[in-house]
């Protein structure tokens, strides 16, 4: 039989009961499922045949569009070649081809790169980077870690002990000691600003005073997404950002940009520190790094940070006591050049800056619809938020998200916001479209 047969008899509940989902509502979604089984350009289909466009490149990770042959091609090639090779004391020459040509659109600061496997090991590797770079400076009295509201940072341990989502981290109680939160930067005084807020750039003082509480040189680094994107698109208010690297430099702490959504030209720059203007200490990456072909991830240190801790160890022995049996696989690292590869010959970030004013124009058009309740966008990346059911938080947004599917598009919500952002080839017929998907459902509540 056809494993990729599309008859919906197929797909009986009882037929999808081994999978466990992740941050799926398992009960409901195995009633009526969703299921993806074909994917070109900026269209999903789904079990029924349907064409759905992708308002969100699958989870903002397929940069440039589905279904590209070049990467496979690359993947096939390096696969029959060397399949694996042990990243311990050992490698494998397309891991360094790939490192140095992640470092030419990295800011200059930037010619070191760690490979995990997804943008959730990320955080935990920057974690330890940080770390380390403190102890190889004698400054080991560095325990805290500072993170935001509304904050995520993936869903490893050392992720969730820095998420600021509570529904994230309240069923997991047995977090990392000594994280600290600021507060997020949303305020509904500031309802449907375009680009970045004019008022609160103050909000970044709380790190200030979380120096003066526990004493600057007892942090050892910030954890900050640019722009906040799992929680719906917080662009970061002017001189917000500035003011946060103003108050790391006094006091010696780390600044570390979470760029799992916002790096590879979401923002119409390589990195979201380009585009602001505010260089970090460490970069962490995901997502798009291989056009969501195959799960990587990758931190970029800065080269202070490498060579302080390369340069304390004693000579011939360990630096870095840190790695995964995956990082830097050779077919991930041969889909990551096949994507930068497509990402310079189709000027991609370059067409992200340009395609901005339209894209935000047209999700600016939604305004008028009485259950949007608040509109973000900056680049190619916008959150439509909409007015939550009384009492029960959330629940529209999922029910609305399940609508959006049935009729022709894909959206990620979170809680009671949709984030948009589609594949940045995208022409403006498909940002009609996809719009247009989005009054449908959201007129129909």
């Amino acid at each position: 039989m056809n494993m990729l047969a599309k008859p919906l008899e197929r797909f009986a509940t009882n037929s999808l009961e081994q999978q466990w989902m992740p941050f799926t509502a398992n009960r409901e979604f195995k009633n009526a499922p969703r299921l993806v089984t074909k994917s070109e350009g900026m269209y999903l289909w789904n079990q029924n045949g349907d064409r759905l466009i992708d308002a969100c490149s699958g989870l903002f990770n397929v940069a440039a569009g589905h279904g590209r042959k070049e990467i496979a091609d690359a993947v096939y090639a390096q696969m029959v070649q060397n399949d694996y090779a042990s990243p311990f004391q050992t490698s494998h020459p397309t891991a360094f081809a790939f490192a140095a040509k992640l470092t030419q659109i990295l800011p200059e600061p930037f010619n070191h790169v760690f490979f995990t496997n997804s943008g959730s090991e990320s955080i935990d590797t920057a974690l330890k980077m940080a770390m380390a770079y403190h102890r190889a400076r004698g400054d080991g009295q560095r325990i805290r870690f500072v993170s935001r509201e509304r904050a995520y940072h993936g869903v490893n341990m050392g992720g969730v002990s820095l998420s600021g989502m509570v529904k994230n981290r309240e069923t997991f109680p047995v977090v990392m000691p000594n994280i600290v939160m600021m507060r997020h930067t949303w305020s509904d005084d500031e309802l449907f600003v375009r680009g970045q807020p004019v008022n609160g750039a103050e909000l970044a003082n709380d790190l200030q005073r979380h120096c003066e509480t526990y004493g600057g040189s007892t942090i050892a680094a910030v954890f900050v997404e640019p722009v906040a994107g799992s929680t719906g698109t917080l662009v970061p208010p002017a001189g917000y950002l500035e003011r946060l690297r103003e108050i790391c430099d006094q006091h010696g702490i780390l600044l570390v940009f979470d760029e799992v959504i916002t790096g590879f030209g979401r923002l119409g720059a390589p990195f979201a520190s380009q585009k602001f203007g505010v260089m970090p200490d460490i970069i962490t990456m995901a997502k798009a790094l291989t056009n969501g072909s195959i799960p990587m991830g990758a931190v970029a240190a800065s080269d202070e940070i490498y060579e302080t801790v390369t340069g304390a160890a004693p000579e011939n022995a360990i630096e870095f006591f840190h790695g995964y049996t995956y990082s830097g696989h050779p077919a991930a690292c041969a889909a990551g050049l096949a994507t930068l590869q497509i990402y310079e010959d189709e000027g991609l970030f370059d067409r992200a800056a340009e395609m901005s004013d339209y894209f935000l124009d047209a999700i600016w058009s939604l305004k008028d619809l009485p259950i949007v309740k608040d509109l973000r966008g900056i680049g190619m990346m916008a959150g439509v938020e909409v007015h939550p059911e009384p009492g029960k938080p959330g629940i529209r947004g999922n029910a609305l998200q399940g609508k959006l599917f049935w009729n022709g598009a894909h959206c990620k919500f979170t809680g009671d916001t949709a984030i948009v952002a589609p594949s940045l080839i995208a022409e403006k017929s498909h940002i009609d479209e996809i719009v247009d998907a989005f009054r449908r459902t959201l007129s129909d509540v």
